[in-house]
């Protein structure tokens, strides 16, 4: 009996080890518009409320230099799913861009969607056996350039610009969930829930909390209570621009605990299925907070600048990268990485060979995630246009913990060293020459390599440049 019990127990090991997944499921939490200074784990005083951001930082790695690939959205959300800089997309402003012809300079084309012989991260993870899942904000194209053309389930539909599993509500602007924020967590649980027995990819580019803003009604009133309390509203200048310096917005606040609500539901859902022990978790934002032009909702001190700026506030954001038996509960990293670099970061975690001549621009944070080193190599930038935000065509460049700055009007460099300066207030161009010209150097080399388009001088340029105008989005579309 004993003998017969064994060779039992011993089959039905085999048998549930067998039939469990072997790769991990991967989830890709995407904000838009939330900057690095947004969220408790970063900024302790924040004015806003983010528990389960927060408690998933202890869980995991949070990164102090995590980077957007670019300043605005549409490149930055190619970036991850290509591997690739947007010069190389040619997605270099939002999509469909366009605008600001009347500056010095006129703007550089943008290709206005994702080619489809990219091969993109979700491509790559289903020609593998994952079963993919998007919900919300694509913004790399429509129609036949749509996710379902990118590796993603073909039973899609749009709502509002946004893209969900069909069968699910229509309603196009739900009163108390204004960026279908609510909506996408829901179906992300339901995905959860039905395909918890196979590897998943499941990709949420939440709306939130991209203007207009809004949330719940008690979530308004909550913090129309906290302001009181709050300190009061407080503008500095950003070049010609005015900028916000007080985080204490009511409607924003509301917006992000929505928000940070529905990653809890999220994250809650791995638990109640049992497989968060095997699902890796990134959050990161597609650029930094808006803090200039178009609303002021958000401020990004001690970082300058902000959405639609190439300082830090800009560009630096909030990322958290979970992965059971990899990650150390509660680290830190300090070096700076780049969205470029979640193509073979995923592929890695989940035990798959690097597509090198497809994420030519990333690099593995596996040595990271783990707790050691990576010479990972400068960062770079590329925006040839004018931004909503008031931000001005430029380029910039990060080597280790000196930025360089170039504005393409009248060619002037800013020089920073971010280690003594996270600001980017003391300009030391002029005083390091030697430095400057070599980042220069190594801007323009780089800009050549990726085939980064130029803005061309205006022949027609006005006697004064227009100010930044609160854009008027067409229906459905978000800069």
């Amino acid at each position: 009996m004993k003998r017969k019990y064994f060779f039992a127990l011993l089959l039905s090991v085999v048998t549930i080890a067998h039939a469990a997944p072997t790769k991990p499921n991967i989830i890709f939490m995407l904000a838009d518009d939330m900057g690095y200074m947004d969220i408790g784990a970063n900024n302790p005083k924040t004015f806003y409320e983010t528990p389960n951001l927060d408690a998933l930082a202890k869980r995991g790695m949070r990164f102090t230099s995590g980077y957007a690939a670019c300043n605005v959205c549409s490149p930055t959300r190619a970036s991850i799913m290509t591997g690739k800089y947007p010069p190389r997309t040619g997605i270099t402003t939002f999509i469909p861009g366009g605008g600001h012809n009347n500056r010095k300079l006129l703007p550089a084309p943008n290709v206005n969607q994702l080619a489809l012989d990219e091969i993109t991260i979700a491509e790559a993870l289903r020609d593998v056996g994952y079963t993919n899942f998007i919900a919300g904000k694509w913004h790399l194209g429509k129609g036949e350039f749509s996710p379902s053309a990118q590796g993603f389930s073909p039973d899609l539909m749009v709502v509002a610009g946004s893209f969900f599993p069909a069968g699910g509500a229509t309603d196009p602007k739900p009163q108390d969930d204004p960026k279908f924020t609510d909506r996408i967590a829901d179906d992300a649980v339901k995905f959860i829930a039905a395909n918890q027995d196979k590897p998943f990819f499941a990709y949420l580019p939440f709306n939130a909390v991209h203007i207009p803003i809004g949330a719940r009604a008690e979530l308004m009133a909550k913090y129309a209570a906290k302001k009181k309390t709050a300190p009061p509203e407080a503008f500095g200048t950003e070049h010609d621009c005015k900028v916000q310096l007080v985080q204490n917005n009511v409607a924003y606040a509301a917006m992000t605990e929505q928000l940070d609500a529905a990653i809890g539901r999220v994250l809650a859902a791995l638990d109640h299925a049992g497989i968060a022990g095997r699902t890796i978790v990134i959050f990161m934002s597609d650029n930094g907070g808006l803090s200039t032009a178009q609303g002021y909702v958000t401020s990004n001190l001690p970082l300058r600048g902000g959405k639609g700026w190439l300082y830090d506030g800009g560009v630096r954001e909030p990322l958290i990268i979970y992965a059971p038996g990899v990650t150390q509960a509660g680290s830190v990293c300090d070096q700076p990485v780049i969205s470029t670099d979640f193509y073979p970061t995923i592929l890695e975690l989940a035990g798959l060979p690097l597509m090198p001549k497809q994420h030519v621009d990333g690099v593995s944070l596996l040595p990271l995630l783990k707790g050691g080193t990576l010479a990972r190599g400068p960062l770079f930038w590329h925006y040839p246009h004018y931004s909503d935000q008031g931000g001005l065509p430029g380029g910039a460049v990060r080597d280790g913990d000196w930025k360089l700055v170039e504005w393409y009007e009248d060619n002037s460099i800013e020089l920073y060293n971010l280690r003594d300066d996270p600001g980017e207030k003391n300009n030391l161009a002029a005083k390091n020459p030697a430095k400057a010209r070599a980042l220069l150097q190594m801007l323009h080399g780089w800009r050549a390599s990726v085939g980064g388009k130029m803005p061309t001088p205006n022949p027609h340029p006005p006697a004064k440049a227009d100010a930044p105008k609160q854009p008027k989005a067409k229906a459905g579309q978000e800069t």
